[in-house]
């Protein structure tokens, strides 16, 4: 839900008295020095204001809305110098309470920059950016996926939780500063990818996704791995063992019968011995060997690994 602070639509002047002309507003989360936090020109917060928002030439602050709790603001000059700052203030709206009047809400209930959602559709998506590997940055940095003030929380929360993101002409001091130079970063490049739980999480690992399997480092934010198919190595088939039959159906040895002759009309060599009158016949063998071979079978093809799946966009919050 959503409500506002007394500054909105209001006129700011100098210590002079003179209109804050070009003076610029920063919406910054309560407790922190400078940690962005999105304010919105419509109460459903779905249309981020500059941040930060810079007054017209009268010094007037459009309408705004902020998510429910408490914000820290920081109003300066156009040239820098800081005219107010004040943490911890109420946001007040119908939401916070009866009459006006109440605390703050749980802010794990409100959805916060770098948080990911999906959506059955393909567009882009009012306050989101898509997963796509593309790059954000300002209104003049020339990024691919969205140019635009409203980016900056995205911007800077990218850069600091992932340092593998790239930023062009590489990284500077700070987030801000990379910022204000019109830098561009890139999105997490979420195209035809599953989503998943790094293995450790703050914890041990798992051990449920490996270097040897995933393909990447499975303790890294960002890192991608797997694969849409596989072809099988030597050492990756199943061990197995061919049969191998040998059977011999029979086979016969030629041959052939001699006539008994007198041991007179022998004689010289090669000639049958005296005394022997035929030679038998040479009958037919069977051994019992039969040798059957196995032919080579398979193509070698990659096998698909994908698992079942339905295709969707999946967003980020700026």
């Amino acid at each position: 839900m959503a409500g506002s602070i007394s500054l909105s639509m209001s006129q700011q002047f100098d210590e002079l008295g003179s209109p804050l002309s070009g003076g610029r507003l920063y919406f910054i989360q309560a407790g922190t020095t400078s940690t962005p936090q999105n304010a919105f020109y419509d109460s459903a917060l779905t249309l981020p204001l500059p941040n930060p928002y810079t007054l017209n030439a009268a010094g007037r602050i459009t309408a705004f809305y902020l998510a429910d709790g408490q914000i820290k603001i920081r109003l300066t000059s156009a040239s820098g110098v800081v005219q107010i700052e004040q943490d911890n203030l109420l946001v007040i709206g119908p939401s916070s309470g009866e009459g006006g009047g109440g605390g703050g809400v749980d802010t794990t209930t409100i959805i916060a920059t770098g948080d990911i959602k999906a959506r059955y559709g393909t567009g882009s998506l009012t306050g989101f950016v898509r997963l796509n590997g593309r790059t954000i940055g300002s209104a003049t940095s020339g990024a691919s996926e969205r140019a635009n003030a409203d980016c900056q929380s995205l911007f800077e929360f990218l850069w600091q939780v992932d340092a593998n993101l790239a930023v062009s002409t590489g990284r500077g001091i700070s987030a801000n500063a990379d910022w204000v130079a019109n830098k561009t970063i890139a999105l997490p490049d979420g195209r035809g990818r599953v989503l998943a739980g790094l293995d450790d999480m703050g914890g041990s690992a798992a051990g449920r996704l490996t270097t040897s399997y995933f393909g990447a480092t499975a303790t890294v934010l960002g890192a991608g791995g797997g694969s849409e198919s596989h072809t099988l190595t030597a050492a990756q088939i199943p061990a197995h063992t061919h049969p191998v039959a040998i059977t011999d159906p029979g086979h016969a040895h030629g041959g052939g019968s001699l006539t008994t002759g007198s041991a007179s009309a022998q004689s010289g060599s090669g000639g049958l011995p005296y005394g022997f009158g035929s030679q038998a016949a040479i009958s037919s063998a069977t051994t019992g060997i039969t040798a059957t071979a196995n032919a080579n079978t398979g193509g070698g093809s990659a096998h698909p690994t994908v698992t079942p799946t339905l295709l969707i966009t999946n967003y980020i919050k700026l």
